[in-house]
């Protein structure tokens, strides 16, 4: 590793003045600094660092959640900014809190998988049921229940052995990363610089995307423990201050959350140019890099003998898939596939409408998606303007293509149908997953407790053929985002020539080694449907409606009270907060 007192001036862009240079070249030998310091706290040490980080986030918790909800054009009445909430400083106290366990348990020479239930998934493979692992998870979270299978071949004892990673030596230093932040969801930059810390050892200078500038100064406060002791610098910034970043000598890793592009610029670079190291094996980046980018994702209904509520929750369901955030999520659904012999597809088809029409409007913010919505609109004329919003039905003869390959990115949802019932269709949907949408990296499945019984073992081979690294079993991948313990990341194999929807997982929090995928189940029906007299088999659940359904009529409200509850407990707020779910 070079100096971190070298000058990266060659590596600069003309777009930089000196004094630029000079400040980012200043935080990054600031971070060097701060890899020794943190190289030299012991495990007890950094469980007391990550409870002050739990203070300051906490702290900062309610000031987040406005900005964001600001930044994203929803004002403090509006039904969606509990969104902000739950996908902001809940997924981070979260994740706070499963890191304090597992380097609690390492610090107390126990091992992070102590009292965690071990099995085999199909095919082999070891299989750890990661969440919930505390009591008011499984209370509060009822019905739900997350695993991480692990590539094959690795064992249980294997998957013991590993399990905290960089924890293991902590004396040993990853040097100083690079993270290139999210623009979309405002947890994910310092989720992904807090792996890059617990995971590798390695201080982090996080660049946020210039959509983020507004929550710049509650990040520092957020993780005003960590700058202090140089373990974080955060920057802004275009894709100048990116591409001088990305080349500078004294950086040892990358990490970016975007697009496929966007990696492969820094990877690659552009142009003609761009092509010929392509075809050369030369690329412009000297160091290693992990990514996530999105992909299109698809939401597979197995059809079965379904209520009229069944319809009604589903379509609701769907629609959450595709609305929340406004579409501007990499793990949006955005393709269902369908039985064109399914008994209720007419009746899913307007239930979906419906759903889909009657979603609260808000604005489409995220700087492209209008253009991507043009694109959709141009690609399919007769599709559905429903409000802000396309919604594609694939007849036969139409063309699929540009709905399987591109990630609008936007609240742009597509429904295809396929012939057969029962495991023929299943095994049909999952090799359509496979093999025609581009991307890997979530997938989502809404099947009947009755149908799921019926197919047995079938249904689990199905799930271990699909190639995602999140599947989502009556529920939404995004349920594995903010869930901290389970893994977040494109399905193993991409390469930097191919890099599907990215390399590498985060979150991860009880760094586990060897990760294929997370598998998340949830609740079919749900309170009091889900009681077992109606539920014909079916998960339990006590949630009505869950807090992230955009037809949650209380979801902002239970939002932040069950963020308020997860920064400060207190057990008058959560009794409030569990009544207002009751009227979702």
């Amino acid at each position: 590793m070079t100096s971190a007192t070298t000058p990266a001036a060659k590596t600069a862009t003309p777009d930089l003045s000196e004094g630029e240079r000079e400040r980012l070249d200043a935080a990054i030998a600031e971070l060097h600094v701060g890899s020794r310091t943190w190289s030299a706290l012991t495990l007890a040490q950094r469980v007391t660092l990550l409870h002050g980080v739990r203070t300051s986030v906490a702290a900062a918790a309610e000031d987040w959640a406005n900005t964001a909800a600001a930044s994203k054009g929803l004002d403090g009445r509006h039904p969606l900014r509990g969104e902000e909430w739950l996908s902001g400083p809940y997924s981070v106290l979260g994740a706070i809190d499963a890191y304090i366990e597992t380097l609690s348990r390492l610090a107390n020479g126990t091992n992070p998988l102590d009292g965690v239930r071990i099995d085999r998934a199909p095919g082999g493979r070891t299989r750890v049921h990661a969440f919930p692992l505390t009591g008011i998870d499984r209370f509060l979270l009822s019905g739900y229940t997350g695993e991480v299978w692990l590539e094959p071949g690795i064992t249980p004892n294997a998957a013991r052995a590993a399990a905290g990673l960089a924890q293991r030596t902590p004396s040993e230093t990853g040097g100083v990363g690079l993270v290139l932040g999210a623009g979309n969801i405002t947890s994910i930059p310092v989720l992904d610089v807090l792996y890059e810390l617990l995971a590798h050892n390695r201080t982090a200078l996080l660049k946020v995307n210039p959509t983020q500038d507004a929550l710049v100064p509650v990040y520092k406060r957020a993780f005003a423990p960590l700058i202090a002791l140089g373990l974080l610098r955060i920057v802004r910034g275009g894709p100048a201050v990116g591409a001088y970043l990305t080349g500078h000598p004294d950086l040892a890793h990358v990490h970016i959350t975007g697009s496929a592009a966007t990696f492969d610029a820094i990877v690659w670079g552009t142009g003609s140019a761009a092509t010929r190291r392509r075809r050369e094996n030369r690329p412009t980046l000297k160091k290693p890099i992990t990514a996530e980018l999105g992909g299109v994702s698809p939401i597979i209904i197995v059809p079965g003998d379904w209520t009229a509520a069944d319809l009604t929750y589903q379509a609701e369901h769907v629609a959450t898939m595709r609305l929340q955030n406004s579409g501007h999520n990499c793990i949006a659904g955005q393709v269902v596939i369908m039985s064109s012999d399914w008994a209720q597809a007419d009746d899913f088809r307007a239930a979906l409408r419906r759903a889909y029409a009657n979603a609260p409007e808000r604005p489409i913010w995220y700087p492209g998606s209008p253009s991507r919505m043009d694109l959709a609109t141009d690609a399919y004329p007769d599709a559905l303007v429903l409000g802000d919003r396309l919604l594609i039905e694939i007849e036969e003869g139409d063309d699929a293509a540009a709905l399987q390959h591109t990630e609008y990115f936007a609240p742009v949802l597509g429904v295809v149908s396929l012939t057969g019932t029962g495991q023929e269709f299943l095994d049909s949907a999952v090799a359509y997953a496979n093999e025609q949408l581009q991307g890997t990296l979530g997938a989502n499945l809404l099947i009947a407790p009755a149908t799921e019984k019926m197919l047995g073992a079938g249904f689990d081979r199905a799930i271990a053929a699909l190639r995602y690294g999140s599947i989502a079993i009556n529920g939404w991948t995004a349920f594995g985002f903010i869930t901290p313990t389970l893994t977040w990341g494109a399905f193993p194999g991409s390469t930097i020539d191919d890099v599907g929807s990215g390399i590498g997982v985060v979150h991860n929090a009880l760094l586990l080694d060897g990760v294929e995928r997370s598998v998340i189940r949830g609740p079919f029906r749900p309170f009091p449907r889900s009681l077992p007299i109606a539920n014909g088999g079916g998960r339990l659940t006590i949630l009505p409606k869950p807090p992230w359904f955009v037809s949650a009529r209380t979801g902002a409200e239970v939002s932040e009270g069950l963020t308020r509850f997860r920064a400060n407990g207190g057990t008058v707020g959560l009794l409030k907060t569990l009544t207002k779910a009751l009227r979702a």
